[in-house]
Formats: C-alpha cells, structure tokens, sequence
C-alpha cells in the first residue's frame, strides 16, 4: 500500500434478501439514465468535482468517480451540513488504491435534484438509503463498501442492515445510528438534550425562516461546535457551503428533523422500511466503527452499539483532536478502514 501506512490511530497517521422491494414498487421503478456514459472527476484544486449526473429513483445524483470502472466499488456518502468534498482526500487514496470511488451529493445537496415538481422533499432515514441502492442499480454496482459520517453513516448503516447482499462491507463514523420516531420521542438529560438544540430550533417555522436566511452562517457553527479542535479556513468551508445552494436544501434538512421527533410525517412507501428500522436490526456484513477523540457532536457509546455487528467487526479510536467529520479531518484513517473492511469481505 504506497499511499497508506498502518500504525496508530492518530491524526494523518494512515498513510439476504432484499426487503419489500415489490410492496410499493420502490426498488423497481423509474432507472433512467442507467446508459449514460461515466464520468470520472478529478480534485479541482483540494477539492472533489460531482461531473457525473445520471438519473436514480427520484432524482437526478450528481457524483463524483474516481478510479478504475472495474475496481472494487465503494460508495461514500457525506452528512449534514457537509457535502461530498468531506472525501476530497479520501477518495483520492481509494483509487490509488485500485477502487471504484462513487462520492454523491445526497438529496438536496449541491447537483443532485428531484425529477419531478411534485415528489415530496423528504427526509426521513429510509428514503435517503432507498436512493443509494438506486444509484447502484443505475451504476450497475451489484454490491459495495458503503462509509459515511453523520447523515451518510446512517444511510450506509441502513443499506447494510436491509440490503446486506448488496453490502461488501461497512464503515461507519459513531458505529450504529439507524434511528426511529419512537425512540426520538423520549426525553433525554437536559445535558443530552442541550446537544441537539437545533434540532428543537428547527421544529419552529423561526427555525426554518432562520435557517433559510442564515444556511453558511449556521452550517460554519454546526462545523466548529462539532469538530472544536478542527482549523477549517475559509476556502475549505466555501467550497462545501456551495453545496447548500440548492433549492431543496432548507426543505430536505428541516424534514429529517422534523421526522425524527415525529413532528411530520414521511412517506407510506416506505413505512415498509421503517417497520424494520424500528426494530434496531442487526448488522451481519463486516464493519469498522470510527469515533474521534474530540467529536464535539452528539454520539453514542461504542459499548452501546457494539452487540449490534454480527460479522467481523472492530472499532476504532482516531486520537489527536478529530471531530465530527472524521474523514476530512483524519483521511488516511478513514481511508484505511475502507481498505481493511473490503478486504475482509
């Protein structure tokens, strides 16, 4: 391996069955865009360029690719308020290591957009993981490493507990988050509930209209009270806050919240999905959970969620004042368990 080195877990020290496909006809619907031609994106400066746009479900994903056609493919899927130049040095390293690298914006993030006027700008867990496994099969990726962090950990947890045969392997930043309406109901400590102030805020029409007019001044907040040791300047947060621009943004990001303290509902066509959501499902493909030593972000315990990984699994400790958005902070690390989890599968 040239370009990653094994070592300790520093900062830069790395150098089934499918499930309700035919109720509600979701997996098997509109795949459009599944002959158009492959575009490869290269870093623009420090920076990743979604060139690639091909229609998936409801949307039309623009993506960036890097590596061979025929690599090992690997899906990485960013969180919120990030978009996919979280991996602008992650991915990178994975080609050079021989992987297909797919790295797309997720609803309502920079290139991707809704097909249709009408479809409903959700956010709930489900529909989020529904749209990776289109892009799959659009790709024609029958199976994937799936990684992400904060919204992208938990579509790729979500992919691996209900789609495991299209699952390689997992990597996920604060190990299992695949959430339900119940479980947000329950009062937390206050302490825990201080935590997710914004989410509160966002439950208010205040919340959107501020959030509306002040999306990059909020999104640079979420960033320095999630990764406090983190020194962003200014170039690498404009190159992400571009993302925000899109017209679904505000929309997509107040949903989720408000779907997950059941203040809104989501969509029937995938109350199938949720039904299993519901249940905490157990993870049976190989998985690394990641945490920074200085995640100033909400997480759990890694004890909480260890019982939960049935295959091969490890958890590991990036130390050296890494935050929330682990990959862009620790690449190498977070690049290193992709390589490893694949290998295992």
């Amino acid at each position: 391996m040239s370009n990653l080195r094994n070592g300790s877990l520093t900062r830069r020290s790395f150098g089934g069955i499918a499930l309700g496909l035919t109720a509600a006809g979701i997996l098997a619907g509109h795949t459009a865009g599944a002959g158009q031609g492959k575009k490869v994106a290269r870093k623009n400066g420090h920076g990743l360029v979604a060139d690639g746009q091909i229609d998936a479900g409801d949307l039309s994903v623009g993506y960036a690719e890097l590596g061979p056609s025929d690599g090992s493919p690997v899906l990485l899927f960013h969180g919120w308020p990030y978009d996919i130049n979280a991996f602008a040095e992650v991915a990178p390293l994975l080609a050079d290591q021989g992987h297909r690298v797919i790295v797309p914006h997720l609803r309502g993030y920079g290139s991707t957009k809704f097909l249709a006027d009408d479809t409903m700008r959700n956010g709930q867990q489900s529909a989020l993981a529904v749209d990776a496994i289109k892009l799959m099969d659009v790709l024609r990726i029958e199976r994937a490493t799936v990684a992400g962090f904060d919204w992208g950990a938990r579509t790729a947890g979500i992919v691996a507990a209900l789609w495991p045969e299209r699952c390689k392997g997992l990597v996920s930043v604060s190990g299992y988050l695949i959430g339900n309406q119940t479980a947000g109901k329950v009062p937390l400590p206050p302490p825990a509930e201080l935590q997710w102030w914004y989410q509160f805020y966002f439950a208010t029409e205040r919340g959107r209209d501020g959030y509306e007019k002040y999306t990059n001044d909020f999104a640079r907040l979420i960033w320095q009270l999630a990764s406090p040791q983190w020194k962003f300047d200014d170039k690498t947060f404009e190159r992400s806050a571009a993302a925000f621009a899109n017209p679904d943004h505000v929309a997509i990001v107040v949903h989720n919240y408000r779907w997950r303290l059941g203040l809104t509902e989501g969509e029937k066509r995938f109350d199938e999905f949720e039904t299993k959501l519901a249940s905490a499902p157990e993870i049976h493909v190989p998985a690394i959970t990641m945490e920074g030593d200085a995640n100033g972000a909400p997480h759990p315990d890694p004890k909480a969620y260890a019982g939960k990984f049935k295959a091969k699994y490890e958890h590991r400790l990036i130390k050296g004042g890494i935050g929330h958005n682990l990959p862009q902070e620790s690449p190498e690390a977070f690049a290193q368990a992709v390589v490893d989890v694949d290998a295992w599968a």
